[in-house]
């Protein structure tokens, strides 16, 4: 199925800008992108996959082991005594709404099992989605017992599943992308936690912008191949700088005054634990990486606190002001000239 080009969507600036620093710093979290419907969440989310730059793997490992780190290689890698390793597209990996649990962690190869008489684990779709990205669309709809499954795995880094005389424990690490519409419930606090990145994605009321998009859509639809392909120069532009960002992140530095704004900012909006400043300063050097940047500025600080700090704001049944709007007050409190 042919995706919308990433570079091609118009307006939706923040939801771009948060997956961008997601995929140079996975680190960060994930991202959560709530609002109205019809707005590109998911169609940003799926176009991101042809940003990210190529992972190396044990030739046909299932959980795609990294070969340069045998702690992490599972069972299947630790059984050859040979690896060759190979290079593929990064993984993003849809979870759908109804997905049933075997299908999710993975379960016995019935298949096999009734014709070979074997007993074969066959990988979920955590498998799929180890070293990428795992998408769920209406994440705020999702089932207890997923939430629950989920919320292990990501405080583990690991899938273990014992059931039907099977035992497996395979890597599991992923980034986390979830989108939904408020309207329609609430996320658990354990799982909104989760998320390092939370947009406020609402419809455009501007004619101009609105004309672009219903006409940059109807182009795909007629002719999706003829429309990547006119778009495909600013994705391989676009691709490159993400690539370029991820091999320098690490060397960003964060002067000690940024920090200190950073934890005084925290401090101020009363964010529970310290993942709001952690997420802070992630986010802002994959920002500064992505402009090249060396060091993170003050600015580049406050480009990105709404994003990082918007749900983790303890809810005051007093103060019905929008989170965003709470953010930016607290903002320009700490950071006065």
């Amino acid at each position: 199925m042919a995706i919308f080009p990433f570079v091609a969507i118009v307006g939706q600036e923040s939801l771009k800008d948060a997956l961008l620093m997601s995929a140079v710093e996975p680190s960060i979290g994930g991202v959560l992108a709530l609002g109205d419907r019809g707005t590109g969440k998911s169609t940003a989310i799926r176009a991101l996959a042809a940003l990210l730059p190529e992972i190396e793997v044990v030739r046909g490992c299932p959980y795609r082991c990294l070969p340069s780190a045998p702690a992490g290689l599972c069972g299947v890698c630790d059984r050859k005594e040979a690896q060759v390793s190979e290079k593929i597209a990064a993984p993003v990996v849809d979870l759908p709404l109804g997905a049933t649990e075997d299908r999710v962690v993975g379960a016995l190869d019935l298949e096999r099992a009734l014709s070979k008489g074997e007993k074969r684990f066959e990988p979920g779709l955590l498998a799929r989605a180890n070293r990428g990205f795992l998408y769920i669309d209406e994440v705020n709809l999702l089932d207890d017992h997923l939430v629950d499954l989920l919320l292990d795995v990501a405080a583990s880094g690991e899938n273990v599943v014992e059931r039907e005389g099977l035992s497996v424990r395979h890597p599991a690490k992923f980034v986390l992308v979830g989108s939904g519409n408020p309207e329609e419930g609430d996320l658990r606090p354990q799982l909104l936690d989760r998320f390092g990145l939370c947009v406020d994605v609402r419809t455009s009321t501007d004619l101009a912008e609105r004309m672009e998009i219903v006409r940059r859509r109807d182009t795909f639809e007629q002719d999706p191949a003829a429309f990547i392909k006119d778009w495909s120069r600013k994705t391989s532009a676009l691709r490159k700088r993400v690539v370029e960002a991820r091999a320098r992140v690490q060397t960003v530095t964060l002067p000690d005054a940024v920090l200190a704004k950073a934890v005084e900012l925290c401090l101020t909006l009363g964010a529970d634990g310290l993942r709001g400043e952690l997420t802070l300063m992630r986010a802002a050097r994959a920002r500064a990486a992505l402009s090249g940047e060396t060091q993170v500025s003050m600015e580049t600080l406050k480009s990105v606190a709404p994003l990082a700090l918007r749900h983790r704001l303890r809810k005051d049944p007093l103060d019905d002001t929008d989170a965003g709007i709470r953010v930016e007050r607290a903002v320009s409190e700490v950071f006065v000239s």
